[in-house]
């Protein structure tokens, strides 16, 4: 049986998150033998925002480069890290179930947004984030934050602010949910494209390793997914501007919402698009060209 070399960052999310990944791939072949390999990225060597650092790809440049020169077999990322668009001779070979897609407030006080004072200090490095929060609570005071999810917990407790927002998933991953003391519901701040899944990366002409890694694919979260990143491959949007998107897969079709929100909360525009799942990127683009006739272009320059 082949032995597998599984390139994750470094932080402990991270390396959770492979571990949980190597676990299904070690049940569906029991033989498989596996060397976890950590490689450190831009993203984690960093302590400016990622408005500062350029977004999406700080994250996974490094991991996809020792996976073109054959250091790596396989690297496990946040799938909401990866650009929409590869290097030419990787491919996305599998995306396993994913976790609760929605985000969660940790606050200093009992309750939801709505317990929070105004004028609270929340942190959260994500204008997605931040543009769905002054949307419905204009009167907090949004302030970056950065750092893996232990230090931003970290931060919380210090009393550097009132409140952060986090994603459910990263919590659950670490064991961490009890943590949060409420959790939004996509209605009310909709996840990035592709949240709470996690995107298996190997060469595309391995098709040993692609065989072993469609053992652990999930087709529905794989077309959802497959949804959300369209509308960012059409915007030309990362993970630092202020997109939203969440689909679901039923047996038979997929549903997309979309929504882009202005940095302070305003405009909001929206568009959801259904269809079958062999249309789930082009159900993506056109959900992005009704937001673009929208005028969500202008909003998307920061």
């Amino acid at each position: 049986m082949k032995h597998l070399r599984v390139g994750t960052r470094g932080s402990l999310l991270a390396r959770t998150q492979t571990a949980h990944v190597v676990a299904l791939l070690q049940a569906a072949h029991p033989t498989l033998e596996v060397e976890t390999v950590v490689v450190q990225t831009s993203g984690d060597r960093s302590t400016a925002s990622l408005r500062q650092i350029g977004g999406q790809g700080v994250f996974t440049r490094e991991l996809e480069a020792a996976l073109l020169d054959g250091r790596i077999d396989v690297a496990v990322h946040s799938l909401k890290d990866l650009p929409s668009t590869m290097p030419d001779g990787l491919v996305l070979a599998a995306v396993p179930p994913r976790e609760d897609v929605r985000d969660v407030l940790v606050s200093r006080f009992d309750g939801g947004l709505d317990a929070l004072p105004k004028g609270a200090r929340v942190g959260t490095g994500s204008l997605r984030r931040q543009a769905q929060l002054l949307a419905m609570r204009p009167d907090l005071h949004i302030a970056d934050i950065r750092g893996n999810v232990d230090t931003r917990l970290r931060k919380l407790a210090e009393g550097q602010y009132d409140a952060i927002l986090l994603a459910a998933a990263g919590l659950a991953r670490l064991g961490w949910l009890d943590r949060a003391t409420a959790f939004l519901p996509v209605d009310l701040i909709l996840p990035a494209p592709a949240q709470a899944a996690l995107g298996v990366q190997c060469r595309a002409d391995d098709d040993q390793t692609r065989a072993l890694l469609a053992a652990i694919d999930h087709a529905p979260t794989h077309v959802a997914v497959r949804a959300e990143r369209a509308v960012l491959q059409r915007l030309g949007a990362g993970c630092r501007l202020p997109v939203a998107a969440y689909a679901e897969a039923t047996a038979d079709m997929v549903t997309i919402r979309t929504r882009v929100v202005g940095i302070e909360g305003y405009p909001v525009l929206e568009e959801v698009r259904s269809g079958r799942w062999a249309d789930a990127e082009q159900l993506g683009m056109e959900a992005a060209e009704a937001l673009l006739s929208q005028g969500a272009g202008a909003l998307l320059v920061v």
